[in-house]
């Protein structure tokens, strides 16, 4: 496939996920997969990898995301495979866009992470920094709102989820969900430069929640 073919292969998924991603609502939607994208880009200008499996990778990572399927991944592995193949893209290729959305997803704060190759570790990184930083505070509360999850309740204390079952079940507040998986992404991001770039991210999370406890004890 030549350069004009990935780049319209491209372009087509972008259409694509415009055309069906606009309106969601909790945090995973189109303009999410844009900036992993472009993060995921950035990274790679540093970290290498082959760039077609990162860009196809990084718009596709949610495409059916586990979290609205019943917990799991293979209604977005079958969707990727379906539009992959209608955009005449390779068998390989596919395969290894495929190992990245089946397991690109945080499960679990003691869940072992099976990413294997550099590009799904590049692309896992970059999906992990959007949830970190003032973006990924604003996709918390967007998600556990349209969960109906409390924001905070501090007769629910924060529980670090041995299994994938144990976190997918888990009815936690909002807050809690920093301590849950928010505040451990830093230490488990698998690149130098997606690690450099979280330094700030992961700051800027802690001293909200400072504010935010201040303010939820009247102190301020």
């Amino acid at each position: 496939m030549t350069k004009r073919d990935k780049k319209e292969v491209i372009n087509k998924v972008i259409n694509y996920l415009g055309s069906n991603f606009k309106n969601e609502d909790t945090g995973h939607d189109y303009w999410h997969f844009i900036r992993v994208w472009k993060m995921a880009k950035k990274i790679a200008e540093a970290e290498g990898g082959d760039l077609f499996i990162i860009e196809l990778g990084a718009l596709l990572h949610d495409i059916a995301d586990w979290k609205f399927n019943n917990g799991t991944n293979e209604v977005g592995i079958e969707k990727a495979k379906i539009l992959l193949k209608d955009f005449g893209v390779s068998e390989e290729i596919i395969e290894n866009v495929c190992h990245i959305i089946d397991n690109v997803s945080f499960k679990g704060a003691k869940v072992k992470n099976y990413i294997a190759t550099i590009e799904g570790k590049i692309v896992q990184d970059a999906d992990r920094l959007d949830a970190i930083g003032a973006i990924g505070i604003a996709r918390a509360f967007a998600y556990g709102g349209g969960m109906g999850r409390e924001i905070y309740n501090p007769d629910i204390k924060p529980r670090m989820h041995a299994s994938f079952e144990e976190y997918k079940n888990s009815k936690g507040t909002s807050i809690n969900h920093f301590y849950e998986k928010l505040l451990l992404l830093k230490n488990m991001l698998n690149t130098k430069t997606a690690k450099k770039i979280a330094e700030k991210r992961h700051k800027f999370m802690k001293d909200y929640l400072v504010q935010f406890f201040k303010e939820w004890d009247g102190k301020i």
